[in-house]
């Protein structure tokens, strides 16, 4: 039996499952990494990455070769919200933050995107991003050891740089297929170093069932935890527009235009809203499985709903739950430096080659608000509803770019 793809290249069965295969490969690493950050279950990660990658083939009608993974942008402000008000709460947020995406999917489909360039223009993004990823510094510096005076002589220090050191080879100097999941390798070569330093439980692993339901969690609702991820969902919405962008540009097909910039990002609303009811971490289009269509040349959707399928088989797994659960917090935090770095990069990335003049005077102060507010941890109330970190550095930088004037006025779009 053979599957035609939609570059019009015949490939067999058993290669259409390898590259199944492939693509849960490419994402593995990454969306286990934000439960095991955050307190959520990876199995049910697996899960709701797996079932909301369908919907979003469903929605798209099976034209975008997209997978959906846990988002990295939600980290912190799952992570703050637990802490205040408990894991439910911050399931809650990412239920509403899907409902937010599909509201947004309905304007872009009146009024197209330009909009969002106004709100949302680079300056504000890039900032952003950068607190995003430096808001997280310290967890991965506490995790990896690094702190009240870490030592060589302790095993946890030497398990997280050898995951570090990993992580950045192959980061820097993998080739191909491996070039695309540094993560997932860092985080298997530090969990076998680990194995020789002897900080890893097997316990779990041996009283988990072979099979079971993963461990659902409902999620609970209330306005103040809203407040500290809502914001956040408009960081991640042009991260969808950029990735959809970079996969029309890969497989030569205008998804913009075909099925639509609306239906993509309702796509992804939807497996958000759908990941939080069940208690996974909101979804993300993952930049590693476009690395995986450029690497391979092939571009069918059936590849990635195999993936997706694979996925959700695994989440019952519960022996495969469980070792994910084993993985030691030196091997995340080593991982982690790089990740977190890299995210805040991405927005240095985002100023440059957006060319953003700090010269002019109203970038200088939109940026330099944006990161004191987010990295110092700010917090304002304002009656019942308070805001804090990154999200109130998000809508201070949205209010800021609106009312603060142009050097010169932009030309019309």
């Amino acid at each position: 039996m053979n599957v035609k793809v939609e570059n019009e290249i015949q490939i067999g069965t058993g290669q259409h499952l390898a590259l199944g295969f492939q693509h849960l490969f490419a994402m593995f690493g990454a969306t286990v990494l934000v439960p095991l950050l955050t307190g959520l279950d990876p199995a049910v990660a697996l899960f709701t990455s797996g079932t909301g990658t369908l919907i979003f083939q469903l929605l798209t009608k099976g034209q975008v070769p997209a997978y959906l993974g846990s988002s990295f942008a939600f980290i912190a402000p799952i992570i703050a919200v637990t802490a205040q008000h408990g894991l439910p709460y911050a399931l809650g947020g990412g239920v509403v933050v899907g409902l937010v995406y599909a509201i947004v999917a309905l304007i872009i489909s009146r009024l197209g995107t330009n909009w969002i360039d106004r709100v949302l223009p680079p300056v504000v993004i890039g900032s952003v991003i950068i607190v995003i990823g430096m808001g997280l510094a310290g967890t991965a510096v506490d995790m990896a050891g690094f702190v009240d005076g870490g030592s060589l002589a302790s095993p946890e220090v030497r398990v997280a740089l050898f995951t570090l050191l990993v992580t950045v080879v192959g980061t820097m100097f993998f080739k191909g297929f491996l070039a695309v999941v540094p993560i997932l390798i860092g985080i298997i070569a530090g969990y076998l170093f680990a194995l020789t330093q002897g900080i890893i439980d097997f316990s779990l692993v041996k009283e988990a069932a072979w099979i079971g339901l993963p461990k659902f969690m409902a999620p609970k609702f209330n306005m103040a935890a809203l407040a500290m991820i809502i914001p956040v969902a408009l960081v991640s919405i042009t991260e969808h527009l950029g990735d959809v962008l970079v996969l029309s540009k890969i497989t030569g097909k205008d998804y913009y235009r075909k099925p639509g910039l609306h239906r993509t990002l309702l796509g992804d609303g939807i497996a958000t809203s759908w990941a939080g009811l069940w208690g996974g971490p909101p979804n993300t289009t993952y930049g590693e499985n476009v690395g995986v269509l450029a690497i391979t040349g092939i571009y069918n959707v059936s590849v990635v709903r195999t993936a997706a399928i694979i996925a959700v088989a695994l989440s019952f797994v519960q022996k495969m739950g469980a070792l994910i659960s084993t993985i030691p917090s030196p091997v995340m935090g080593g991982v982690s430096i790089v990740l977190f770095g890299i995210i805040s990069a991405s927005g240095l990335r985002t100023l440059v080659e957006s060319g953003i003049d700090y010269g002019d005077k109203r970038n200088l102060v939109i940026s330099s608000v944006v990161l004191v507010l987010g990295i110092g941890g700010a917090e304002l109330s304002i009656g019942g509803l308070s805001l804090q970190g990154m999200a109130l550095a998000a809508v201070t930088g949205i209010i800021l770019n609106l009312v603060l004037p142009y050097k010169d006025k932009p030309a019309a779009s």
